[in-house]
């Protein structure tokens, strides 16, 4: 097993990329003509936007995280902020999303010219009538992966995602997402599972369906459960910068607490601009790159 993988959710954050809220959202005007048709709950004051995620970003510069940035695009929304979605990272390259949102259509082809730029090879892309948006997408274990079944991820997507990974002996695990919300909501199966460890993960039950959550307890993964009053706050929404170190949205106190009580460090950003309002938190706002393996530590 190689000490370095892009199949990972927590081990070290070794490199990743982002959209900065100024290259993402542009300006107040920008704002004010998108965010409704985007289904924010309100549309995000930029100033305070450009404080929150300049927090953000320090926070990963303070963890010795090499950054890359996506560059301001004039065919993409202000969703790009939300850089996960457009591109999934394995070891032999990218695999480019086709988004299941129709606003978000352009993303992957920004996307690629900043690959190209970075010299990151690109595996394959998914194609209409395939859907596949990133935060529907997490790495259990860097032989697994987890893919849940959406309003944005669609059957033909996580066909064509396993024909690009079976030459990887990578294992799909399909999970089905509830409808809740509905089509217009933004609800990925990052919504309600964040792992932090390679045996702990972040989750929210009441939306998880009962066979997965079996699958995890059967593989040794322990669940750290998030009360429904720090859901909609995204307390499931949790980013690994390492095993065990976790950032996450301020304001949920419980989460917070249980997390440290399983013996993990939780560094807090403010994101009522930059993660509340677009329903997009820490994991949302990253695209990493490169971890170190921290299965075998």
């Amino acid at each position: 097993m190689q000490a370095k993988t892009h199949q990972s959710e927590s081990g070290q954050l070794l490199s990743v990329l982002l959209k900065p809220a100024k290259k993402a959202f542009i300006n107040q005007k920008n704002i004010d003509q998108q965010w409704d048709d985007l289904n924010y709950i309100e549309a995000p004051h930029l100033d305070i936007a450009n404080q929150e995620y300049e927090q953000f970003e320090q926070i990963l510069k303070n963890e010795g995280i090499k950054i890359h940035y996506l560059s301001q695009e004039k065919d993409v929304s202000m969703d790009s902020i939300y850089c996960r979605d457009a591109a999934i990272a394995t070891d032999k390259g990218m695999i480019l999303c086709n988004m299941g949102k129709e606003e978000r259509k352009t993303e992957p082809k920004a996307l690629k010219k900043t690959l190209k730029k970075l010299d990151i090879p690109i595996l394959g892309e998914i194609t209409e009538p395939g859907t596949i948006e990133g935060g529907d997408v997490a790495w259990i274990n860097p032989n697994t992966l987890a893919v849940g079944h959406s309003y944005r991820t669609n059957e033909e997507g996580i066909a064509q995602l396993k024909a690009l990974l079976k030459p990887l002996e990578v294992e799909v695990v399909v999970v089905p997402l509830p409808h809740y919300k509905g089509p217009s909501d933004v609800f990925h199966l990052m919504s309600i599972f964040s792992p932090v460890d390679y045996d702990l993960a972040v989750v929210y039950s009441p939306l998880m369906p009962i066979p997965f959550r079996q699958y995890l307890y059967r593989n040794g993964i322990q669940l750290i459960e998030v009360p429904e009053e720090e859901f909609e706050s995204m307390a499931c929404n949790v980013l690994a910068l390492g095993p065990r170190k976790c950032l996450m949205m301020a304001g949920n106190p419980k989460t917070e607490l249980a997390l440290q009580q399983r013996g993990c460090r939780v560094i807090t950003y403010p994101g009522s601009e930059i993660s509340y309002k677009g329903g997009g938190g820490p994991t949302c706002l990253t695209r990493p790159l490169l971890r170190k393996n921290n299965i075998y530590r």
